[in-house]
């Protein structure tokens, strides 16, 4: 403990500084926004599987592996499946789109394809989701302060907003992938050696199972559900809903993909980090089980990993685990705000507020609203509870409203604007209404999740179907 918390301050101070350097050459908002557009695969890779590798795929997966069992794999599993998809599918396709119109944003896609009005409508939503994921990731590094330091919840995010906004304003989404190239490698490398040593450390998996088994007074045992790789508790293939979805049309990671040179690039960086992610899926989820065998009556299932790599593996192992935990969770806090940054400036300041607005203007907003952003989920990490509640939020509200138009918009020639706006309304609807009466779990295994984007797509091929209908009615009264 005494030096985990100087070794994580000098890494934090890396990071800003790599951040910083890298920005000097960024001078446009093209440069910002989108890196030139000449990101190869390797740093496709880096950046996307950064952004991937955060506080739920690594604290929330390790609790819920500490509580749900293997089930829990499926919160990075999904988002696996959604990436490959996104890989071979609909990334190439939104790319190459993004370079013939000069698209920037996800936003510049959605009123090119439909309207100003369903621009804004989804800007809006995903403002709100944005801020949430940014809260959970923020959540997750006060977590890691907490027990690593003993300090309370507000310096750490504090810390992490901190160190995630100096860098990103600095230099965009350059800075950004540079950065996310050597959290990586820190990332990777902390997993890799923490994994084994704790299991061992632990005596090996049968001791591991025998000690989970057996419970305690305080945790009594599981059930056999809790070694099923398909389903318990809140885990299991119900988060290929939540989750699947949000990774394929997620706009944070749409743009970085609008970053890529040619789509070799795209498909060779995002097909490998959805690889990794699916080789990734069980290892937060094992330490947690681990955690559960060593350390039964945690306060949280929030404090397994972090209590893992404090108490369950030597000094120097825990010191990288910690560095590799910190790293997965200000990669894709960075990533989130730069999907807020971007838009803000771009969907709303560029296109409403100052359309006249010079490039270098353009550019000042962008960084001013990463501080905006960074300082806006500062604060609403101070007040929010638990780190997968934040998430679940956030890629309900994602896969619900972009789903349908970016899909139908790449798909379906004659799908409109009103169709669109329909899908994003009534998949709205229904997802709320389930998570206000029936709560996050939903009813007979239908999560809000998967109720919205199923009344979404619903609602969408009712409207096109009414609107062609209506289209051919008025051909035959002309004729």
């Amino acid at each position: 403990m005494r030096y985990q918390l100087p070794l994580l301050l000098g890494y934090s101070l890396l990071m800003v500084a790599l951040g910083v350097y890298v920005g000097r050459r960024v001078r446009s908002s093209e440069g910002f926004f989108v890196a030139g557009r000449g990101l190869g695969p390797l740093l496709i890779f880096a950046t996307m599987l950064s952004a991937n590798i955060g506080a739920g795929s690594t604290v929330g997966a390790a609790g819920l592996g500490y509580r749900d069992g293997v089930a829990a794999w499926w919160w990075v599993g999904a988002a696996a499946i959604g990436s490959m998809v996104q890989a071979f599918w609909v990334g190439p396709l939104m790319r190459r789109e993004a370079e013939a119109r000069g698209l920037r944003t996800v936003g510049d896609y959605l009123e090119l394809r439909y309207s100003a009005t369903v621009r804004v409508v989804v800007a809006a939503l995903i403002w709100v989701g944005t801020l949430a994921i940014l809260a959970g990731q923020l959540i997750a590094m006060s977590t890691l302060l907490t027990v690593v330091a003993g300090l309370p919840k507000w310096v750490g995010c504090v810390l992490g907003g901190l160190v995630m906004t100096a860098y990103f304003a600095a230099g965009g989404l350059l800075s950004s992938a540079w950065v996310n190239l050597m959290q990586l490698v820190v990332l990777l490398a902390g997993f890799a050696v923490a994994l084994p040593v704790a299991l061992a450390n632990a005596g090996g998996w049968d001791a591991v199972v025998a000690a989970v088994d057996a419970g305690t007074s305080i945790v009594p045992a599981p059930g056999e559900g809790f070694w099923s790789a398909w389903n318990n508790g809140g885990s299991g293939w119900r988060y290929l809903a939540l989750l699947g979805p949000a990774f394929i049309i997620s706009p944070g990671l749409l743009q970085k993909i609008f970053a890529a040179r040619d789509d070799r690039a795209v498909r060779l960086g995002t097909g490998a980090n959805a690889l990794a992610l699916l080789a990734f899926a069980f290892v937060p989820p094992v330490m947690g089980i681990i955690t559960r065998a060593t350390h039964p009556g945690l306060e949280s299932e929030q404090l397994a990993l972090p209590t893992l790599l404090m108490y369950d593996v030597p000094a120097a192992v825990g010191a990288l685990g910690l560095a590799a935990l910190f790293s997965a969770e200000v990669s894709t806090a960075d990533a989130i705000l730069f999907m807020l940054s971007t838009s803000l400036s771009q969907d709303l300041y560029r296109r409403f507020l100052a359309p006249g607005a010079s490039d270098g203007q353009v550019l000042r907003v962008a960084r001013g609203a990463a501080i905006l952003g960074g300082t806006l989920g500062v604060a609403l990490a101070l007040v929010a509870q638990t780190i997968i509640g934040t998430l679940s939020f956030f890629y309900s509200v994602l896969g619900v409203t972009l789903f349908v138009p970016v899909l139908g918009g790449l798909f379906m020639r004659r799908f409109r604007a009103l169709e669109a706006m329909a899908a994003i309304v009534a998949g709205m609807a229904v997802m709320l209404a389930l998570q206000l009466t029936a709560g996050a779990g939903g009813v007979q295994g239908v999560t809000p999740a998967l109720a919205g984007v199923v009344a979404s797509v619903a609602v969408a091929v009712v409207a096109h179907g009414a609107v062609r209908w209506r289209a051919r009615m008025g051909e035959g009264g002309a004729t």
